[in-house]
């Protein structure tokens, strides 16, 4: 499995201000999506391009042209909601795709409660979005459901990512590619992330925090 940890200065930056528990839901909300959308650059680094010629003030000229119909976004319900703008804004073409996994906080297992997907999976690269890879679990689940509806591409992209669920991931599917800000230390005995961010989706969106 190919995991690339994006340690750029800015991105750093941005999730310092993440990681403060005092950064309000607006805040938190615009920092994951700018972080989003710079690890959605290093995640299309390899993506196709094929020529088009455009017209310009000196003529006709050819340029490179990304096809975003073949990709998909896939955001794992709801924290993923907060971390799709970024990467939107990088591919505004890309269908998105979308799959509502809630974690049983007794066994921490995923279980499955919506999906909803775009047509001819089997063409496109599908890249989940997630701000937390814990145990991996959600991030397995949601790629067995890609798989099964034909998606053979992958690019993750995570806020912050546990060790444990990088291997986890890395064990259950050795063809994808990961994409993330930081990989943490480990999980704690409630299988959170230590020191991560706490939990994302509300903190994203201002619910209660359990």
């Amino acid at each position: 499995m190919k995991t690339v940890e994006v340690r750029h200065p800015l991105i750093q930056h941005k999730l310092g201000k993440l990681r403060d528990i005092g950064t309000d839901p607006v805040l938190f909300r615009q920092l994951a999506s700018e972080i989003a959308a710079m690890l959605a650059y290093e995640a299309t680094r390899d993506m196709p391009v094929e020529t088009r010629s455009v017209p310009t003030w000196a003529g006709p000229l050819d340029v490179a042209h990304v096809r975003g119909e073949k990709v998909t976004l896939v955001p794992i319900l709801r924290a993923g909601l907060g971390f799709l703008p970024g990467v939107q804004a990088m591919l505004p073409s890309a269908a998105v795709s979308v799959i509502g996994l809630r974690r049983n906080e007794t066994t921490h297992q995923p279980e499955t409660y919506y999906e909803r997907l775009a047509d001819h999976m089997g063409q496109r690269t599908a890249m989940l979005i997630d701000p937390m890879l814990a145990t991996g679990g959600s991030a397995i689940a949601a790629i067995d459901m890609l798989k099964a509806a034909g998606c053979t591409r992958f690019k993750c992209l995570f806020l912050v990512a546990a060790p444990e669920g990088l291997r986890a991931l890395e064990t259950a599917h050795p063809d994808i590619e990961v994409y993330v800000a930081a990989i943490d230390q480990r999980l704690n005995d409630d299988a959170y992330i230590l020191p991560g961010l706490g939990d994302a989706g509300d903190r994203l969106f201002g619910t209660p925090v359990d």
